[in-house]
């Protein structure tokens, strides 16, 4: 398993939507108004490229991204996007293989982490750490366990989805990493956090 989505690639935002509506996209859209004008910017995990768009309605121009997925069916939908006048590098590699001497100011790790084992997550974790300048942000947005609104559904429903995810073979975890507890070893300021979904999403922006 190299959590690879590449056998549903053609599907996945639909059934995002199906099971969490629009919840998935508004994590990560309400984000995006912290990325100042001409930001490096790298994305890892953006899946079907839909928020390359959203990026380009708040910059037309000037932003340069370096796009990593895994999926080489993602990467192809994410190249039909209309991400107006800004820079795009589309990067088919896992993030483990990536490598760049660039310094970026704003990451973005949408559904990223839930996808990983422990060992696997504290790798990419660094890694990152490294790829971001300091005082640059961090977009953190994925599953979470938190007590708003009881845990039981939310533990349900996390099982239920790694089960789906194990039986297609996509990905290698079978329980969420508490990634929270990276940040503040690394010294990261909460800059802003929301839930969503009942509390079962939560998108956080750190600054290193």
């Amino acid at each position: 398993m190299n959590n690879n989505y590449d056998k549903i690639a053609n599907h996945y935002d639909a059934l995002s939507r199906l099971v969490f509506f629009k919840s998935q996209v508004n994590a990560q859209i309400n984000q995006l108004r912290y990325i100042q004008e001409n930001s490096h910017v790298l994305i890892v995990g953006g899946g079907t490229g839909w928020i390359l768009e959203e990026l380009a309605k708040i910059y037309a121009a000037g932003l340069k991204i370096v796009y990593v997925e895994i999926s080489a069916k993602m990467i192809a939908l994410s190249q039909k996007r209309n991400y107006k006048n800004n820079q795009v590098e589309f990067v088919n590699l896992g993030i483990e293989d990536f490598k760049t001497d660039l310094l970026f100011d704003v990451i973005l790790t949408p559904f990223l982490f839930d996808n990983f084992a422990e060992q696997r997550a504290a790798k990419v974790f660094g890694q990152l750490n490294e790829y971001l300048k300091t005082d640059g942000l961090w977009f953190l947005v994925d599953f979470s366990l938190h007590k708003k609104n009881g845990r039981w559904w939310k533990s349900l429903l996390l099982s239920s989805m790694y089960s789906f995810f194990k039986l297609l073979g996509i990905v290698e975890a079978d329980k969420l990493i508490d990634m929270a507890s990276y940040f503040l070893k690394a010294n990261y300021l909460t800059v802003e956090e929301r839930l969503y979904y009942g509390g079962f999403i939560k998108a956080t922006i750190f600054k290193k």
